[in-house]
């Protein structure tokens, strides 16, 4: 498994390689107490406020905090049901819309979240906001290295739920769509998507990432043409020659 170092180093990597606007971040769920890092911040027990978990995803992505949600610091009832962290209350309400998946109750006690290039813990998954080209790439290289395409389901709302549970629990990549409250409230941005990554996978997409960066054809390095009969790969020639069809200018 990769260091602590090595993480801070696939979070650098990630934020150099596809221009990232905000930090990949680190996420860890806690078993117990002790398990929260020195440093992290605790919204009511330091701070005196309650914090949606969404918010705490804009905090450490885009201020670089290291913060510890345990129960009593949430103010939104989606992660709290789909963390673990309290019983199904069996409300009308709830039924009608809680269709996410849930950690087992009582397994967790909280989440930690802080910007995966200085985290000083080991995370079990990461979350990348991006948008759609760099979203691209990332699912691009997932196809590369584990020759598999991405396969989500999308609901509008419970952004911070679906990004982590099934991730953890089924060792599958992800992605997301913000729902309105990250927009409203924890500043996501119109045009930005979640991608959520498994702590096993990142060794293996980083590197398609980081070889793909060397042969020049990373997300940084592609800009925007519309040049007729533009120069293509030998293969298109090759194909274009089977068809009939017109291979040279």
């Amino acid at each position: 498994m990769p260091t602590v170092k090595e993480y801070n180093a696939y979070g650098e990597d990630l934020e150099r390689i596809l221009q990232l606007r905000t930090s990949p971040i680190a996420v860890k769920m806690l078993e117990k107490e002790e398990d929260i890092p020195e440093g992290a911040v605790r919204p009511k027990k330091y701070r005196g406020y309650h914090l949606a978990q969404c918010q705490v995803f804009a905090m450490s992505r885009r201020s670089g905090e290291m913060i510890a949600m345990l129960k009593e610091d949430n103010w939104c009832w989606a992660p709290l049901m789909g963390y673990g962290l309290v019983e199904d209350p069996q409300d009308e309400f709830v039924n009608s819309h809680a269709y996410f998946p849930c950690f087992k109750v009582g397994k967790y006690i909280g989440i930690v979240t802080a910007p995966l290039k200085t985290t000083p813990y080991e995370p079990d998954m990461v979350l990348v906001y991006s948008n759609t080209a760099q979203l691209r790439n990332l699912i691009g290289a997932v196809k590369s290295h584990d020759k598999a395409l991405v396969s989500s389901v999308f609901d509008p709302i419970d952004s911070c739920v679906y990004s982590v549970v099934p991730v953890i629990e089924n060792n599958e990549y992800r992605v997301t769509i913000p729902d309105p409250g990250e927009y409203e409230r924890a500043m996501a941005g119109e045009d930005e998507m979640i991608f959520s990554i498994p702590k096993d996978k990142l060794p293996g997409l980083m590197e398609t990432l980081r070889e793909t960066d060397r042969r020049g054809g990373s997300y940084r390095r592609q800009t925007y043409i519309m040049t007729p009969d533009f120069p293509r790969p030998p293969f298109y020639t090759d194909l274009f020659k089977k068809w009939g069809l017109d291979t040279e200018e």
